[in-house]
């Protein structure tokens, strides 16, 4: 996702909810002056801690921030009236199965261990979960052994991240297809690697799982 796209959503929640600009820094922990800057589009590359303060202080999700989620699914103000009387409420949530570990650089072999789950949280709509391995998505936040939420699909659109298996290995990528070329191109997240081409016959070896719409850093 661009940092326009990202600077307007900012903007537009922080609006929606009735926010100031100082509301905002105080909740993240940065000075007004940053938020503004957040929200024309002048600061990129934001860390994973604000990213995720941010999100909490806009009432969404850092997914829908990055735009790996389409829909705005946070809690918006009006939904505090369900909290109970004391203004807590439980926090639901949902099993996905682990299907193993997922290469972030050269692909490796995806194991189906359907006798592993995840408990995240339930507003996550996705079907099943791998374990991420190497460096190579660190510029979409997703490091070594966090774990990425994928939402079952035969293809993505172009600038999404991707599950994709290929030959009988997996790995994480960044998709995008030329449909004139008949040319794809899965492009790492770390200058340090180099994309994966296939093109003509080749592209019988690939098969997409699915799209990643979030993902859960280890503790």
């Amino acid at each position: 996702m661009s940092d326009n796209s990202m600077s307007r959503k900012i903007k537009e929640l922080r609006k929606d909810r009735g926010l100031t600009l100082e509301q905002v820094a105080d909740i993240v922990g940065v000075g007004k002056s940053t938020v503004r800057k957040w929200e024309t589009g002048m600061i990129a590359n934001m860390r994973r801690d604000k990213i995720a303060d941010l999100a909490k202080a806009l009432k969404t999700t850092p997914a829908y921030l990055m735009g790996w989620e389409e829909k705005d699914s946070g809690a918006l103000e009006s939904d505090m009236e369900s909290y109970g009387l004391f203004g807590i409420r439980p926090i639901t949530k949902k099993r996905f199965p682990m299907l193993g570990e997922i290469a972030c650089g050269k692909p490796i072999f995806a194991e189906e261990d359907h006798e592993s789950y995840v408990d995240s949280l339930s507003d996550i709509d996705a079907d099943f979960c791998l374990t991420a391995k190497g460096d190579s998505m660190i510029g979409a936040g997703i490091h070594d052994g966090d774990i990425v939420f994928i939402k079952k699909q035969p293809i993505v659109n172009n600038g999404e991240i991707a599950a994709v298996i290929i030959g009988d290995e997996a790995t994480l990528k960044v998709w995008y297809f030329d449909n004139e070329k008949k040319k794809l191109v899965l492009n790492p997240a770390n200058q340090s690697y180099e994309p994966l081409v296939y093109i003509g016959a080749e592209l019988d070896t690939i098969m997409c799982l699915g799209k990643a719409v979030c993902y859960m850093s280890k503790l």
